[in-house]
């Protein structure tokens, strides 16, 4: 992570919900465009780095078996188990990118409002270690905020710019808007499950 630990401690610092994740339109309507673009409809395994306090993670944990979640900030990590206590399959822990990758195969990885938080660098070892740890049916989701950020060492064009460059999977869902880019990228050509299809 490029950017500052102490940058995030001071915001966790000034509030329990420093991006208004629970009160913000947008921030809801996004959450529910994020799980609208999931083209399935549960997960086995999801990593969900750069968690906060675990309000997207709440909408994961009900379509799937097993949810990971990572922050860099210890006061994220207890918000965020706080918010998923109640849910034993949630495992949150603390975690700096690219670094701290956990080990096994997860059929998604959610990688939402991190990469202009990381250098170039960072973020190509980020997109190798999610292709290397995705099952051979997973996907990626990535979904970032467009507009300049003080700072970050990248912007959100440019973050998508390298998954699109250096993503050996097929993008499968694209949803841009003025403010933010929201992509899904799968292993597999189709994500369709031919049994659910009508003849």
């Amino acid at each position: 992570m490029s950017v500052d630990a102490q940058y995030f401690a001071g915001l966790f610092a000034a509030s329990d919900d420093p991006w208004a994740f629970r009160t913000r339109w947008y921030e809801r309507r996004k959450r529910e465009l994020i799980m609208a673009s999931l083209p399935r409809q549960f997960h086995e395994r999801i990593f969900e780095p750069a968690c906060a306090n675990g309000e997207l993670s709440a909408a994961l944990a009900e379509r799937c078996t097993e949810l990971l979640c990572h922050d860099l900030d210890p006061t994220a990590v207890t918000l965020a188990r706080q918010r998923l206590a109640s849910l034993p399959h949630v495992r949150v822990e603390q975690g700096r990118l690219p670094g701290d990758w956990p080990g096994g195969r997860f059929d998604l990885i959610v990688l939402s409002e991190i990469g202009y938080y990381l250098d170039p660098g960072q973020w190509l070892q980020v997109i190798e270690q999610s292709v290397a740890s995705l099952t051979e049916d997973g996907g990626l989701l990535a979904c970032h905020w467009l507009h300049p950020i003080d700072g970050c060492p990248q912007q959100g064009r440019e973050v998508h710019a390298l998954l699109e460059q250096r993503l050996p999977l097929y993008r499968v869902v694209r949803h841009e808007e003025a403010d933010f880019l929201l992509e899904y990228w799968s292993c597999q050509p189709s994500v369709i499950d031919l049994d659910e299809t009508c003849p």
